[in-house]
């Protein structure tokens, strides 16, 4: 792994567990800016609006392909209101931006399955120049459609998607009724969680859904995740796992197709808090490996088919950004004095892996800061300063998870900042990557 990430941790090398409670402590105090004397550089270039209202517009999480191969067409979803809890019989629009024509908003389709934090999971089904995805409901079911921009043609499968595999031929996601139960702003309104009451179901879990004939299967329970050992836990829990409630969250299959990294959480009635542990498997669910069983793993990212960066309570270095090498105890700081709050980390295209984008949540002034962490050199670009209204708070926040075009050229970022509710903003970074 290259050194000029930081430094190196093999946890079989670690003597004693202090150091990490004090190492964890002392970086969770940090603010949302770079630490005293480290290398940033003070301005960034001009963000443009991409949609504008009355209507509001933003696209979602950040590893999702909201680009088309080209670079030209950019998606996103409409809505007309803000500030509350989707129903079950609210509906938004799924569009996209033509970038070579004025920024002009063409409708696509429309859906009753989302949320405000990852929309519908919309996006282009990889390897495509024509075809997006996006979930949706039909009565008491949750559905996905497939639409060609091009031709028109649409087809619907029988379950929805979450993360698609690279060549488009799979797709895994999670119970997104449970989760909308257990984490308001990432399942959706509509068909409840048959088994609310049960812990850990040995009949629900991630399912597996073939993109071509739409069988789906579901591949791990909850009851079978629950029960992996749960050695290596940071964070202790007031509520026994074996009593608590689990949902699966943040699926993401590797660059090459060989395994997906889900995150566990598990929460009982007398925690604060729900506990983390990041797993990778392979697609049909085997092979499962613990890649961080501290109980906190946030935002995440595949480097590359065997490196994960993530945001994480670590045992050498407490909660920094890590890039883990699966399937192994090998981890490393990154960016240790300029990444040093949690935030939506991406890779932008390059075989050397240089230039990572990522941002902040508000900090005292509501500022959220996007920014380029050049790993070559250790220097952060600041992109842009973004203000984000009082009332933009818990579930219907505006985070603004930047994605990155299929050139490592664009940035797109969802704002509310210049006072017409959440819409997609670009930044253009050519200059400071060209470097």
């Amino acid at each position: 792994m290259a050194s000029s990430h930081g430094s190196r941790f093999d946890r079989r090398a670690f003597l004693g567990g202090a150091g990490a409670a004090a190492g964890w402590l002392a970086v969770a105090g940090r603010g949302l800016g770079a630490t005293a004397g480290a290398k940033t550089k003070a301005a960034g270039p001009p963000i443009r609006a991409v949609t504008k209202g009355p209507k509001h517009h933003w696209f979602g999480y950040y590893d999702k392909l909201e680009f088309d191969p080209s670079g030209r067409f950019l998606l996103g979803m409409e809505v007309d209101f803000e500030h509350r809890s989707p129903r079950p019989d609210d509906e938004i629009v799924v569009g996209m931006v033509d970038l070579h024509d004025g920024d002009r908003w063409i409708e696509l389709g429309r859906s009753r399955a989302w949320n405000w934090q990852q929309g519908c999971m919309l996006q282009w089904l990889p390897g495509s120049r024509s075809e997006v995805v996006w979930n949706d409901r039909e009565g008491d079911r949750f559905v996905s459609r497939v639409l060609d921009v091009t031709t028109g043609a649409s087809r619907t499968i029988p379950a929805p998607i979450y993360a698609v595999s690279p060549d488009a031929t799979w797709a895994v996601a999670p119970e997104f009724g449970r989760l909308h139960a257990t984490r308001p702003g990432y399942g959706y309104a509509g068909v409840p969680d048959p088994r609310p009451d049960v812990g850990a179901p040995d009949d629900q879990g991630i399912h597996r859904i073939d993109l071509a004939s739409g069988k789906s299967e579901l591949i791990l329970s909850f009851e079978e995740v629950a029960r992996l050992p749960h050695d290596g836990l940071l964070l202790k829990p007031t509520t026994p796992p074996e009593r608590a409630k689990h949902w699966f969250n943040h699926l993401l299959v590797a660059p090459d197709g060989g395994r997906f990294v889900f995150l566990h959480r598990w929460k009982g009635p007398g925690d604060r808090s729900h506990l983390t542990r990041m797993i990778t498997c392979k697609p049909d669910g085997s092979d499962l490996f613990v890649l961080n069983p501290s109980g906190m793993t946030s935002h995440f990212i595949w480097r590359d088919p065997t490196h994960i960066l993530a945001w994480a309570l670590h045992e050498s270095d407490g909660n920094r950004f890590y890039l883990f090498e699966d399937r192994s105890d090998r981890v490393e700081v990154v960016g240790r004095d300029v990444m040093t709050v949690d935030g939506h980390c991406s890779y932008l295209p390059g075989v050397e892996a240089r230039w990572i984008v990522n941002d902040t949540y508000p900090d005292g002034d509501r500022l959220q800061h996007v920014y380029l962490f050049d790993a070559k050199t250790g220097v952060r670009h600041p992109l842009a300063s973004l203000k984000s209204p009082a009332e933009y708070t818990g579930e219907w926040r505006v985070d603004t998870h930047p994605r990155v075009s299929p050139d490592g050229r664009f940035i797109a970022v969802d704002s509310p900042h210049d006072g017409s509710g959440r819409q997609i903003h670009l930044i253009d970074v050519s200059e400071i990557t060209s470097t």
